[in-house]
């Protein structure tokens, strides 16, 4: 049940997602490490088991602006248990973990000039 006024949905159980938190990685990074980084955990996310296709959604939404990524998770089903998508299930029930470093630049980046 939703508040007055409020339009009930059919994904109520899924949070609204946030900006990531500040992190810091263990290191210092340039921004190609972390491309490199990224490239290399959603190459391996079969590994992991669940869906291509939410893998494939999961990786969208962590590549788009707060609202698209809002509608890509929503329009795929997915229930986002962390609202930081760092843990999301689909409806079967599989469990995604997605690190924060795919989601988010960490505070200790190089900018390389």
């Amino acid at each position: 049940m939703g508040c007055a006024g409020s339009t009930p949905t059919s994904d109520d159980n899924s949070k609204k997602l946030k900006k990531p938190k500040p992190w810091k990685h263990t290191q210092a990074i340039t921004p190609a490490e972390l491309k490199q980084m990224r490239e290399e955990f959603w190459d391996t996310t079969p590994h992991y088991g669940g869906q291509k296709e939410i893998w494939d959604a999961l990786r969208a939404a962590a590549d788009a602006e707060l609202s698209l990524a809002q509608t890509i998770v929503d329009s795929a089903g997915i229930i986002v248990t962390n609202s930081d998508m760092t843990l999301c299930y689909d409806e079967r029930g599989a469990k995604y973990e997605l690190p924060k470093y795919v989601l988010s630049e960490p505070s200790n980046l190089i900018k390389e000039e």
